[in-house]
């Protein structure tokens, strides 16, 4: 493929690359580029967020190109202060190498192994000499280091800031030293880190790397970014009825991002929207499972999901056990609405939203239609609430 092919297909899906003019003059090197991604195996599960990095990486190796995958050993002790307005809880180097066996399997799920090259910066790190580390914070000042957005939010609001924190973009960035990288890519949070980077090639006599980076994914509530501490990811080690379910309660608005992010093509806003989900979540299973447990769940889905009688069918329960509000019994019916989508399947629908369904029939108390947003049916437990096509509960 000629450059500009090249990079008119590496573009689609990124947020900004600094710079395009760079990276083609890369792209026309008669050798395969070394394309940085470093992560901290914080956790022993990788979610879809970080699969958007990763798919990113995959398209490089595809290309011809080769991947670095850093496994930050000891960056993850430190714990990356992108983004974040608290100090992150340190980690052992024990609880961390426990965490990046698993890591490296499920990235291997999305990656070339066969073109993958993949290194701990422990190799560079734990042999440095107190001396050597000096010499490498001389090389910043901590004017830069507090220009970061999360570093001055922080000192806006008296909140502290560890040192140790601060040693982490400088680690980060001497990672692209050692492994020579043409590229690094990251999410739109790693801006300042990778361009550290940048800089301290620049100072060691070597090629600058290409800033690549790609959109956070948003979580299932469509605010926050996804997140296992927030409770609105999906875990690509999940069970397939898990992911399955989970993207079918994905609001209609965040369709085109989890497209273009997940699957990497554009939405079709002329497909049905919840076909479009139902394909949606198909590939996202057959991609970490097979295609065999993917075509299993959307049957069972769409068994489950069907207008047939639903009394003998494992559902959510919807109940003050599991919701503490006395609206369960007796409220309006979009604020019963709401509850049993946050409580059940933790989607936040607004009242506007709620009201929608109810008046286009959607909602349903054992199979009655109700078109009346003010209605306040005496819910019994035992009986079924249908929200929508696919999302329904039980009142306990």
């Amino acid at each position: 493929m000629e450059p500009a092919e090249s990079l008119s297909l590496l573009k689609q899906g990124a947020a900004q690359i600094i710079s395009e003019d760079e990276l083609r003059q890369k792209l026309a090197l008669d050798r395969p580029l070394r394309v940085k991604l470093g992560v901290d195996p914080t956790s022993a599960d990788i979610h879809l967020g970080h699969t958007v990095v990763l798919r990113k990486l995959r398209q490089f190796q595809d290309l011809g190109h080769e991947a670095v995958l850093i496994i930050g050993d000891f960056t993850a002790m430190i714990g990356d202060p992108s983004g974040r307005s608290v100090t992150r809880p340190q980690l052992t180097h024990d609880q961390v190498m426990a965490h990046a066996a698993s890591y490296r399997d499920q990235a291997l799920k999305v990656l070339d192994p066969a073109k993958t090259r993949i290194v701990f910066n422990g190799e560079w790190f734990q042999s440095m000499e107190f001396d050597e580390v000096i010499r490498l914070n001389s090389r910043v000042t901590l004017q830069q280091m507090l220009q970061r957005e999360d570093f001055k939010a922080r000192l806006e609001k008296k909140q502290p800031i560890s040192a140790h924190e601060i040693q982490y973009p400088i680690m980060q960035a001497w990672d692209s030293v050692m492994v020579r990288a043409d590229v690094e890519l990251g999410g739109t949070d790693q801006l300042f880190n990778i361009l550290v980077g940048r800089d301290l090639q620049k100072d060691e006599n070597l090629p600058q790397q290409v800033v690549f980076l790609l959109p956070i994914l948003a979580g299932l509530d469509g605010v926050q970014k996804m997140s296992k501490s927030l409770g609105n990811h999906i875990g690509v080690s999940e069970s397939a009825s898990e992911i399955f379910g989970k993207l079918m309660s994905v609001s209609d608005e965040l369709m085109a991002q989890y497209y273009l992010l997940l699957l990497g093509r554009k939405f079709s806003t002329g497909l049905h929207p919840m076909d479009a989900k139902k394909q949606l979540a198909f590939e996202i299973v057959a991609t970490y499972h097979s295609r065999e447990a993917a075509q299993r769940t959307l049957d069972e889905w769409n068994a489950r999901f069907s207008e047939k009688d639903l009394s003998d069918v494992d559902l959510p329960n919807l109940g003050p056990d599991f919701w503490p509000f006395e609206e369960v019994y007796g409220g309006d019916l979009v604020t019963i609405v709401c509850g049993a989508y946050l409580t059940c399947f933790n989607v936040q629908k607004s009242r506007t939203e709620a009201r929608k369904l109810i008046e286009q029939g959607s909602v349903k108390v054992d199979g009655k239609k109700f078109r009346d947003p003010k209605a306040t049916p005496k819910l019994q437990p035992g009986q079924i609430l249908r929200l929508d096509k696919t999302h329904a509960v039980r009142i306990a």
